[in-house]
């Protein structure tokens, strides 16, 4: 007669599996109770015995101004507590009829058109003062008057040509330097590669720091410097997911992330080169746009770089060129005919992303082909392009702030 192992017998039971109706019971049991309690809470208003008289809060924000030869329009967003009403709008401290769509109070989250018959003074700043029922005030200053471009075939031959200038020609320009690259060594490429770190280096704290400024100018709802962390973090663990399906990229496919990265990066800079533009607060001559050439440049011998030790088509040149300039063209289209704060801020979000994808994958890529792994990155030479990288674009960045 056998005995029982006693192992066999100190094996706990395997679970009982619930059916799948009560599985689904379960999952909903809560979400009803929860949705029994909102209920009582609307109908019942429990709240109302603690109202001390005050106010409810009010916030808002202006997200696009247009000015043009029948007055002023500016678009608004509530973000307070209640919906609030528009009672009255200042321009330069003197009240002014004005138009709302749509009509009736703005609810929480809600955008309406202001607009205004004011006769404004080209190139002169006037202040938009929108006064609510609760005789809260909020104002937008308009730093230079100036026409908001109309979309035309004109302006948009013109911005597409601004464009052109300022995203696709420095990185083609770059691309070009491709065959006198070719011949260098192991410490030219290391080089080149950590160049390549540095200049992502310095647009990834470019981008985070422009990024954060415009989630401060959008409604608070929007919860920007939230939305700007979340959305860099999901851009990056995306793209990293994306690279790493067949490996470590390398060679064209490490190219074409690099160009994705900095041509999210101009897509958040043609943005806000658009908006300025067409606000009228950055005049954007030939010194400017010289300036965003010779800034640009670097990030074509940037895309370039892992490309030495292979043999791309011209197709290829071409499509990493447009796949890295050509988003400043779109960006600045954009910009000029409908901004808002928000959606910058997330473009140059997800551009930060990106970026800090590809420093990722070159840098792992660096210490591949140089052979020695981690060592490599304080060689010499390592050291030297990182710091070339940076002070490139450092000093280069400084012809086009303002």
């Amino acid at each position: 007669m056998n005995e029982a192992s006693p192992i066999a017998a100190t094996r706990p039971a395997p679970a009982a599996v619930r059916p799948p109706r009560a599985a689904l019971l379960w999952l909903l049991l809560p979400l009803a109770a929860l949705m029994v309690a909102a209920v009582w809470l609307v109908a019942a208003d429990p709240l109302r015995g603690f109202g001390n008289g005050a106010p409810p809060v009010e916030e808002l924000s202006f997200e696009r101004t247009i000015l043009s030869t029948d007055g002023i329009e500016v678009l608004v967003r509530a973000g307070g507590s209640e919906p609030m009403t528009i009672a009255q709008v200042q321009v330069d401290d003197a009240y002014w009829q004005f138009t709302q769509t749509p009509a009736g109070p703005v609810g929480r989250g809600d955008t309406a058109w202001i607009r205004l018959p004011f006769p404004w003074v080209l190139g002169e700043a006037h202040a938009v003062t929108v006064v609510t029922g609760t005789g809260a005030t909020f104002t937008h200053e308009i730093a230079v008057a100036v026409p908001t471009p109309v979309p035309n075939a004109g302006n948009l031959v013109s911005q597409g040509l601004l464009g052109v200038l300022v995203g696709l020609v420095p990185v083609a320009v770059g691309m070009l330097f491709y065959p006198a690259l070719r011949g260098v060594g192991r410490d030219g490429m290391n080089f080149l590669l950590a160049l390549t770190v540095g200049l992502l280096a310095f647009l990834l704290v470019d981008a985070a720091f422009e990024a954060f400024e415009l989630a401060g100018e959008a409604a608070a709802l929007f919860q920007g410097p939230v939305m700007v962390v979340l959305a860099a973090a999901a851009s990056f663990l995306l793209l990293m997911a994306a690279g790493r399906r067949s490996g470590a990229p390398t060679g064209l496919a490490l190219a074409t992330f690099i160009a994705l990265g900095i041509g999210l990066h101009n897509l958040g800079e043609g943005l806000a080169i658009g908006a300025a533009f067409a606000a009228g607060a950055a005049g954007l001559g030939t010194f400017l746009v010289l300036g965003f050439m010779l800034h640009n440049v670097t990030e074509g011998i940037g895309i370039a770089a892992p490309l030495l030790k292979t043999r791309p088509t011209l197709l290829n040149f071409v499509g990493l060129t447009l796949l890295a300039g050509g988003p400043a063209v779109i960006g600045l289209w954009i910009g000029s005919l409908a901004y808002a704060p928000q959606w910058s801020a997330l473009a140059l979000a997800v551009g930060a992303g990106a970026i800090l994808q590809v420093i990722v994958e070159v840098t792992a890529f660096l210490m591949r082909s140089d052979g020695r792994g981690a060592a490599a990155l304080a060689a010499p030479w390592t050291v030297a392009g990182l710091a070339a990288g940076v002070a490139v674009m450092y000093l280069t960045a400084m012809l086009v702030k303002i």
